[in-house]
């Protein structure tokens, strides 16, 4: 099943009094850019969500959140009243020492929120996690994990009936070239004879004839349509039938631009030319989308 790079999952559950919550997030990258933010208290549990969360992301700028409240009355939460009180002392002293105009109000309001946010002057978090509340931890970002990736599955099913689509098109654009393929052929010989005769210089017609000939092989276009139509199949069925394509698909994405260009260069045909830019323009956009693709 392809699978879009971008997702959203989230899960939570309550254990022993404490409401946990993870958050998973991811965009487009070329590699695996994991950031993990959890508390301090589950530090010792982040190498294995690291492991669990990479095994099933694999590419992708990922980001995931872990929090949690306590619903059970906050009996851990503890204010350092020592490290309070020393921060207060200093920075009334500062405003002492500056000259500042504080009023007691105006500390209450401003300088104590200020202190409380200040490092290790609030704890919140109990030494130690049962093993009760670590499974519940990993079972949660699993639950996340699996939110992230059905969102991700379902994306990824949008992208390539869009890019499907697309490919369609590319190859109808082709098909187009055909009917100004003759014309094309008879436009290029007339204006050799046209320039020859305009100069005036007498020549051998069967030697023009054959040298003419060589130079419209030289921009003949069955080739580089053979060959895309080869990349757009090639495109459909890996798009149906692996996972983690989205590279996969780049490639082939660039081989159908080489055939693309190689067929506006030799065109010199206006009508060819257009379809040439139309096929460019659906092709540009593939690119784009395939590098949301894992």
């Amino acid at each position: 099943m392809v699978k879009s790079m971008t997702g959203y999952g989230k899960a939570e559950t309550t254990v022993n009094g404490r409401k946990i919550t993870v958050e998973i997030r991811s965009l487009n990258s070329k590699q695996l850019d994991l950031a993990i933010k959890l508390p301090s208290i589950y530090r010792q549990q982040e190498y294995e969500i690291r492991n669990v969360v990479s095994k099933v992301m694999q590419r992708g700028k990922v980001d995931v959140f872990i929090s949690f409240d306590d619903t059970a009355g906050a009996s851990g939460v503890r204010i350092n009243q020592e490290l309070f009180a020393d921060y207060y002392r200093q920075l009334c002293e500062i405003g002492e020492m500056n000259g500042m105009d504080w009023k007691k109000e105006t500390i209450d309001a401003q300088i104590i929120p200020a202190i409380l946010r200040l490092p290790d002057v609030v704890n919140n978090e109990a030494d130690t996690v049962p093993e009760e509340e670590k499974r519940s931890l990993m079972e949660t970002v699993q639950g996340a994990l699996g939110q992230i990736d059905a969102f991700r599955e379902q994306e990824g099913q949008a992208l390539i009936t869009d890019l499907l689509r697309r490919v369609d098109k590319i190859e109808s654009y082709k098909n187009e070239v055909e009917p100004y393929e003759k014309a094309r052929t008879e436009t290029i010989k007339n204006r050799i004879r046209e320039s020859i005769e305009a100069v005036g210089i007498p020549v051998d017609s069967n030697r023009l004839e054959q040298e003419m000939i060589f130079y419209i092989e030289k921009l003949d276009i069955t080739e580089e349509k053979v060959r895309l139509t080869n990349h757009c199949k090639y495109f459909r069925e890996v798009a149906g039938s692996e996972e983690g394509v989205g590279r996969k698909l780049g490639f082939i994405a660039q081989e159908m631009g080489r055939e693309i260009n190689t067929l506006g260069s030799k065109a010199n045909e206006a009508s060819i030319q257009r379809l040439v830019v139309a096929m460019k323009d659906e092709l540009e956009k593939i690119k784009e989308q395939v590098l949301n693709i894992l």
